[in-house]
């Protein structure tokens, strides 16, 4: 009877045990994606990205941002995503100054930071996943010389961030100038997360206005391109505008041969590719502090091959 009782005993902790074992394993990782926003189409994207790579690697994911787009809404939400302790936080941060000191906390508790979409030099973060503006800046200048002469004059219209804007511009001056483009004027003061169409239907008047002799503008983002596109349009004038993001209208004026080209980052990839760095992370591998996604050429000849791509995502 005592050997019974003892065979059952066994029994019992090594069932104990072997339920315990098969719920830790089955245990997926948590990972918090925050964006800046999901009203523009282009983290809309990111977001596509990022939950295509938690279903591939089986990670317990989710993707939030604030309603409103505002650096408070987007601390609050921080606030309250460390408060679900997951194994790793994905950030694109609206504003770095009010935000870092919170993404300092997630790192207290052992949590890994990964910043997406925008850099900073915050030595703390685990790894940055998204474009090398400098690069971008430097293929548009490239891209936007192939359509003019030395001499040719051109604009650039921007926002005051230093590590979006400032970079693309730097890198744009520097291709443009070694070929003998002139720098005719730059505007940085409008905000890289406005959707507000008036400010640069505005900044591009005055650019017109005060050099008619502007032969290319070239944008930092594709929201700032396409109201300056339609801005030309509104004064009959047809000259090249470089983007960056490749959001669908954008690409169907290159498709429809209003725009002949354009440099784009790829914002899928950038969704895909962190979350494939937070499993590396939970999994204890080193992983690269700086991951390119990447930017690319779109002309006539690739746009419909875009364009059906980002569709099919944002269905």
């Amino acid at each position: 009877m005592k050997k019974r009782a003892i065979f059952f005993l066994v029994i019992f902790i090594f069932t104990a045990i072997l339920i315990r074992f098969v719920s830790f394993v089955g245990e997926k990782p948590k990972v918090v994606v925050v964006l800046k926003d999901l009203n523009s189409q282009y983290f809309e994207i990111v977001k596509a990205g990022a939950e295509n790579g938690f279903r591939d690697f089986s990670l317990d994911g989710s993707v939030i941002a604030p309603i409103s787009g505002t650096v408070e809404e987007q601390a609050k939400m921080l606030e309250n995503v460390l408060k679900e302790n997951p194994d790793v936080l994905i950030i694109s941060p609206t504003y770095s100054t009010p935000i870092i000191p919170i993404l300092d906390r997630f790192v207290e508790q052992n949590i890994p930071v990964l910043l997406l979409d925008t850099d900073d030099p915050w030595k703390s973060k685990t790894a940055y996943i998204g474009t090398d503006n400098f690069e971008l800046g430097r293929k548009a200048g490239i891209l936007l010389a192939t359509e003019l002469q030395p001499g040719d004059k051109v604009a650039m219209i921007g926002g005051e961030n230093p590590v979006i804007s400032g970079r693309r511009i730097k890198g744009a001056k520097i291709s443009l100038e070694t070929v003998g483009i002139k720098i005719a004027t730059v505007k940085t003061d409008l905000s890289e997360l406005s959707n507000d169409p008036i400010p640069i239907k505005e900044a591009t008047e005055e650019i017109l206005r005060d050099h008619p002799d502007v032969k290319g503008i070239m944008a930092v983002n594709d929201t700032i391109a396409v109201h300056v596109l339609k801005t030309l349009k509104e004064h009959d004038l047809i000259i090249p505008v470089t983007g960056a993001d490749g959001i669908i209208e954008m690409v169907e004026s290159i498709e429809e041969g209003t725009l002949p080209s354009s440099v784009v980052q790829n914002p899928y990839d950038m969704g895909y590719l962190s979350v494939e760095t937070a499993l590396k992370v939970t999994n204890g591998e080193t992983v690269e502090k700086h991951i390119d996604s990447g930017v690319d050429f779109i002309f006539k000849q690739n746009a419909t091959q875009r364009l059906d791509f980002t569709r099919d995502l944002l269905r």
